[in-house]
């Protein structure tokens, strides 16, 4: 007896063990913010970039105990940007925080950014008081309703009892499928009032659904029309990184020898230094990317929407190919050009599953002719200025420096072309712009977001002398964050782009888009970063340099010349074999 009574007594202790475990592990939550914070912390969230105000107090007093880290930006535009940085490098949702009204509306050219490249986001914002909502409160606005366009998924929580399955699926949908950004509205007494800890369920959203993987048949279909091609040509995107399809897509050009050509969003999808690469296409890709997109005889298009900025003249662009698409999104199939057979699914999959047939089409002639046209015109060569600096060089230079493997952001513009052009990027992730909104102002706070991710990289921001303007202000938030960013600015005077077709198209009527800038060297100093500046292919050199060796952000002026224009270049109008290799006075 004595035995089985001490028995059941360990028995019950070990009950009690678990108990006080389960009671230690569960957080202390009295208010809908401190749930908040509890369910972020349980959706893996370890970081949040945001911007305080009054209808959102309520989460920034339950985040003063929280161990999320907050990033305090200076503007939310800047916040949402700095979160697509972090969710581009990592593939983990960013997360954002903003007050209502103007806060929340400050963020909408993020939202729509992340809305257009498939980045996934979760957007926070604070919202009046239920009792008020409608009543054109102070900051009161109707995001939702604003947003209702530019998210995957929008939500208003009016009951904290909502809370952990919004947030579970909100999560879901923004992470899976087409990513993509995801707004939760969050009137203040809902985060105000009382609330008790929910662990985070299962996510379950109504009517949301995952397309199934294409069927054997559809798959042997495609492998087939491949495999007797003469000329095929795989067109990859952003689809590829958000997918993490890059090793399948290697594994299946490789072993069937089919040149690739990249979107702006692919490029490091596909390393730039295998000989199957031929580069970007479209308005300002190379010369061999588009000759071979428009004489391919097979067109594997892979995580793609035919953006009109690839395209060109719709009728010129890849006339005789059979089109094979690939993409996680029904709606972009035929959507812009016509395909002849397409394969929904996530691209990985469905290149693994292609992975797995024999394919062997024979491309010796087909490499051997876009080799030669690589060497027609060569995008690499760049003739250098005896007495000033081409922002080519600039890029090549930073380049060589770090042997292609920093994390690169860009701005908008011609800065951003030459940098597609002229770095050699060669992983997923590597690579981060605004592509489908081009929305100047993006790169710098995205620079923000890739070191706060990945702090063992090197990051750098090439941007222009204008779009840097844009969110100049986060210098503070690097200074505060001792983040060691390296900004290039490519100073050429102008809005560069917006000059290339003022000197093209109207007669080089300059109509205010030559821009003053500050002393950017001072303005570094005056924040606490280090500034430099070159003028000259050897001064650009040292720069360099002194930049990778300093431990902190700097900021590097790159005097440019001024009417330098990016080439290739598809006129507007004209088809992807009507490129303009130089511009004829």
């Amino acid at each position: 007896m004595c035995a089985m009574g001490s028995y059941a007594k360990s028995e019950d202790s070990s009950d009690e063990q678990q108990l006080e475990q389960q009671q230690k592990v569960q957080p202390v939550v009295r208010t809908g913010a401190e749930l908040l914070c509890s369910l972020l912390l349980e959706a893996g969230v370890d970081v949040l970039f945001g911007y305080p105000g009054g209808a959102v107090l309520p989460i920034y007093d339950a985040l003063y105990d929280s161990p999320l880290r907050h990033i305090l930006t200076r503007h939310e535009q800047g916040a949402v940007h700095a979160a697509e940085g972090y969710a581009r490098v990592t593939g983990k949702p960013g997360v954002v925080l903003t007050t209502s009204g103007p806060g929340a509306t400050n963020a909408v050219t993020g939202i729509a950014d992340a809305f257009m490249d498939s980045t996934p986001l979760i957007v926070l914002t604070g919202q009046v008081g239920t009792s008020v909502i409608g009543s054109d409160a102070f900051q009161e606005a109707d995001i939702v309703g604003i947003t209702l366009p530019i998210t995957k998924h929008n939500y208003q929580v009016r009951d904290i009892r909502d809370l952990p399955q919004v947030i579970a699926d909100a999560f879901h949908i923004a992470t899976t499928g087409r990513k993509g950004p995801v707004l939760i509205d969050l009137p203040k007494d809902v985060t105000a009032g009382p609330a008790s800890y929910v662990p985070l369920p299962q996510p379950a959203p109504k009517g949301y659904r995952l397309p199934p993987m294409p069927d054997e048949v559809a798959i042997s279909q495609a492998i087939e029309a491949i495999r007797v091609a003469k000329k095929p040509l795989l067109y990859v995107g952003g689809g590829i990184v958000n997918a993490g399809a890059s090793e399948a897509l290697i594994a299946f050009a490789q072993a069937t020898r089919i040149p690739v050509v990249s979107t702006l969003m692919g490029l490091g999808g596909f390393p730039a230094d295998d000989a199957l690469f031929i580069g970007m296409l479209g308005m300002h890709g190379t010369y061999a990317a588009n000759r071979a997109i428009t004489e391919c005889d097979v067109m594997i298009a892979v995580g793609v929407r035919f953006d009109d900025r690839v395209t060109g003249k719709l009728e010129r662009f890849s006339p005789h190919s059979y089109k094979i698409h690939i993409d996680i999104d029904q709606a972009e199939i035929s959507k812009i050009v016509t395909v002849h057979q397409s394969l929904i699914g996530d691209a990985r999959e469905v290149l693994a599953s292609m992975n797995r047939l024999p394919c062997q089409p024979d491309t010796t002639a087909w490499l051997a002719t876009i080799a030669a046209w690589d060497a027609e015109w060569p995008v690499h060569v760049v003739a250098a200025l005896e007495d000033g600096l081409r922002p080519q060089q600039v890029i090549s230079l930073l380049a060589k420096a770090t042997d292609g493997q920093a994390i690169v952001t860009t701005e908008v513009g011609q800065h951003q072309m030459w940098t597609a052009l002229f770095y050699p990027f060669s992983r997923p992730r590597q690579f981060l712009t605004s592509g489908g909104l081009g929305t100047m102002g993006y790169g710098f706070p995205a620079a923000i977001g890739a070191q706060i991710a990945a702090p063992e990289h090197r990051v750098i921001c090439v941007a222009g002398d204008a779009s840097f303007q844009m969110n100049i202000q986060e210098l503070q938030t690097v200074i505060e964050n001792k983040l060691p960013i390296i900004i290039a600015v490519i100073n050429n005077n102008f809005m560069g782009m917006v000059r290339q077709w003022q000197q093209f198209f109207y007669e080089r009527r300059y109509a205010e888009s030559r821009i003053s800038s500050p002393d950017f060297v001072k303005v570094a100093e005056a924040y606490g970063a280090l500034g430099l500046r070159a003028t000259t292919f050897s001064e650009a050199q040292d720069a360099i340099a002194q930049a990778l060796q300093y431990d902190g952000p700097v900021i590097i002026d790159f005097d440019v010349e001024e009417e330098e224009n990016v080439f290739p270049m598809v006129p507007p109008g004209k088809g992807t074999d009507e490129m303009t290799l130089m511009w004829e006075e």
